[in-house]
């Protein structure tokens, strides 16, 4: 079902369960007394239509999408409308078992919530799409022994001044070791978090990690300005996370300013008045905030004024080629200047090469950050780097 999530978290789940008593009678009402009619567990069910043609097939399943489409759900004077996304697949003598049906049933689905919601998507062997799922199916399961046996690895990038050179930031990054001992960077794996609902449990982990690494070891960095944390669009905004932040933060010791929370600028743009709310309340407390990927979105100036944070990081897509291309380098120029003018630190991701890095210096971007001023090592080395306070350029 699409938006059951919004419904059950808007008004509560005695309202969602009401939804899926209201839906499960529906589509009952629907089906013929040959057909099988299930609830497979949260939002999800399934139909087994027996003795049917694929063409038939999907038929049908246009004609339930239609009938929930027209259906309303009212909940205390609230009107709402829902849909769903259908996966239809055929069960032939080829079909190994019910837990293969029930699988391609259930990449077909999510194809279709991929492709817009509200549609049916119709299950085919060398279908590239669903072929590109199932190794984000694979992702997924990977993400899920990782946090279970603890095989994420926190990783530190510095932020360097370029006005003294001092490495007193760095940025956290999360790395997954599988079990064959393999490592790999975030890109390779968070896509599949964000589109599988993982991502808000890695942040969770990330937090807790880096809060408690910080906890064991501030009192060896008098030098260190703050670690940067990433969090992610699922996170922003939610009350449990927010809840669990504030909950690590009240049994910590070290400064809250030692903290700052890093959000992509098209997450904060998607979820405006809940991303203020939620910088804010732990702005509040203490904690930094700062716009990443700045000038990627739409409006991205006008949104900036609505969102308190102390700092944005300048979209590498106009930093890795400013030494090149004139125009990359006018728009690294006027997000820094108008940076400064509301009162903003100014980052600049993918600093590769000693040309880009003096360029910054010339416009008076205040830190930069990318393989050529530091590659990111265990957080461990920080401690290293803090015996050894000097310029790196």
């Amino acid at each position: 079902m699409d938006q059951f999530k919004v419904i059950n978290d808007t008004c509560g789940h005695i309202a969602g369960d009401e939804l899926l008593r209201q839906l499960g009678a529906l589509l009952g009402n629907s089906t013929r007394k040959s057909d099988t009619l299930a609830r497979l567990g949260g939002d999800e069910f399934a139909i087994l239509v027996e003795d049917c043609e694929l063409e038939k097939a999907e038929s049908i399943a246009n004609e339930i999408k239609e009938l929930v489409s027209q259906f309303q759900f009212i909940w205390e004077s609230q009107i709402f409308t829902v849909g769903v996304s259908i996966g239809v697949t055929m069960v032939t003598s080829h079909t190994r078992d019910r837990t293969e049906a029930l699988k391609q049933a259930d990449s077909a689905c999510y194809a279709a919530k991929n492709s817009g919601r509200n549609r049916v998507y119709i299950y085919q062997e060398q279908d590239q799409q669903l072929t590109t799922q199932k190794g984000e199916f694979k992702w997924v399961n990977e993400i899920k022994d990782a946090l279970a046996e603890n095989r994420f690895e926190l990783y530190a990038q510095p932020i360097v001044s370029t006005t003294t050179g001092f490495l007193e930031m760095y940025e956290v990054l999360v790395r997954l070791r599988n079990k064959a001992g393999q490592l790999f960077p975030p890109g390779a794996f968070l896509s599949s978090a964000e589109r599988y609902n993982l991502s808000e449990r890695i942040d969770k982990w990330v937090v807790s990690h880096v809060f408690e690494w910080l906890e064991q070891h501030y009192t060896l960095l008098p030098h260190l300005k703050y670690l940067a944390i990433n969090l992610s669009g699922a996170s922003l905004g939610k009350e449990d996370m927010l809840s669990f932040i504030n909950t690590k933060l009240s049994s910590a010791s070290f400064r809250r300013e030692m903290i700052k929370f890093e959000i992509t600028e098209t997450a904060a743009i998607g979820n405006l008045k809940q991303a203020h709310y939620f910088i804010d309340s732990l702005s509040k407390l203490g904690c930094q905030f700062s716009l990443d990927d700045f000038g990627s979105g739409l409006s991205s100036f006008a949104y900036l004024k609505n969102l308190p944070v102390q700092s944005i990081k300048i979209d590498g897509m106009f930093v890795k080629d400013m030494h090149v291309d004139p125009l990359d380098y006018e728009m690294v120029k006027s997000i820094n200047d108008i940076g400064h003018v509301m009162g903003l630190e100014t980052i600049a991701e993918f600093v590769e090469n000693e040309e880009i890095w003096q360029k910054l210096k010339a416009i008076g971007v205040d830190y930069g950050q990318g393989y050529h001023l530091g590659k990111p090592e265990p957080i461990a080395g920080i401690l290293h780097h803090a015996k050894t306070i000097a310029p790196v350029a």
